[in-house]
């Protein structure tokens, strides 16, 4: 589905790094402030796994408290694009998108695509909107494998990278991939993936808001809910359910399998010798995805091949979440990085 703050850019004849092609590339996208003349102040934010491009704009925008005028990432200053993924649920080409061979939608059938393809599919889009060099490529969580990837294949288009609760490697293996495609295998109306239209009672939505839940504990959402009601159980879940129906409602699950697919093959490892900008790494000091323990082995790997690398850990029991939950946390460390970075 398209949000109705974003925009749709079609471009066609995309070749993907494993084969095939997509005869028609949409990508859905979000700005906020102004491109220069110079077409050089860019600034690309990356979005996460089962986020969406509504970074900023109003009080929804998951990084509003970030992204704004005279905020961390100034939209005075800086021209903000924020795309949603290729193989996303939110405009994008991805599963739910008609596959020209049959009609239909791709479901499973969706080709195999890699986080290059994302960057790829994010090149398409700024070479439409006139971006010629990024001042900054910021990415959570699974963006940040996005931002990665743009440090690594393509170090000459951005003057700063900024990797926000996430990591080098992605997570999960083949087993997680198939542990996850497992829990629709059941769903009477799963139809190996074309389940289109027949979410609801065909199980497949009470499955998605389920993940949904758990990803909400886990990203730590259930501890921001007991700050503001206290430690009751029942009222919490109420709330998690209320905070995940939508999303189960607009997200496909033939995304979930997608993204995850692409993201346990990502390994930007080989490669950090090519980072050529100044590095920001964030990471928070609860967060059980992405804890503060990979940091040292990170930094030491960065560091050794060369890379001008800056660790900061925000100090917050908000999880996986806390970037964009306790952003006054680290918006002084942002704001003094891009200050310094993206001249």
């Amino acid at each position: 589905m398209l949000l109705p703050t974003s925009t749709l850019f079609n471009s066609d004849g995309f070749l993907l790094e494993k084969g095939g092609e997509f005869e028609l590339l949409e990508v859905a996208y979000e700005t906020y402030g102004r491109l220069n003349e110079a077409g050089d102040n860019g600034v690309l934010v990356c979005h996460g796994y089962i986020n969406n491009q509504h970074a900023a704009g109003d009080e929804n925008g998951w990084f509003s408290g970030l992204i704004g005028p005279n905020k961390a990432v100034d939209t005075n200053r800086f021209f903000v694009v924020t795309s949603n993924m290729l193989g996303s649920a939110y405009g994008s080409t991805g599963p739910a998108s008609t596959n020209p061979a049959t009609g239909k939608p791709y479901g499973l059938d969706f080709p195999d695509i890699t986080v290059g393809d994302m960057v790829n599919a994010q090149i398409r889009l700024l070479d439409h909107l006139g971006v010629k060099h990024l001042a900054a490529v910021i990415g959570n969580s699974f963006g940040g494998h996005l931002t990665f990837h743009w440090g690594t294949a393509h170090p000459d288009r951005t003057n700063a990278l900024i990797i926000v609760v996430s990591a080098l490697k992605g997570r999960g293996d083949q087993a997680s991939l198939e542990k996850l495609k497992d829990r629709f295998r059941p769903c009477p109306g799963w139809n190996g993936g074309q389940y289109y239209g027949r979410e609801k009672e065909g199980g497949v939505f009470d499955e998605m808001k389920n993940i949904c839940i758990e990803t909400l504990i886990q990203y730590g959402c259930e501890n921001t809910i007991r700050e503001e009601v206290g430690d009751k159980p029942d009222i919490i879940a109420q709330h998690l359910a209320e905070l995940a129906t939508p999303w189960a409602e607009q997200f496909d699950a033939n995304s979930l399998i997608v993204l995850r697919k692409a993201g346990i093959q990502f390994d930007a490892r080989p490669k950090v010798a090519n980072i050529k900008a100044p590095f920001l790494y964030v990471l928070s000091r609860s967060d059980n995805l992405f804890p503060p323990s990979i940091a040292p082995d990170t930094m030491k790997l960065l560091k050794g091949a060369g890379v001008n690398a800056r660790y900061f850990e925000l100090d917050s029991d908000n999880g996986h979440r806390a970037p964009s939950v306790d952003w006054q946390g680290w918006a002084e460390e942002l704001e003094a990085f891009m200050n310094r970075r993206t001249s």
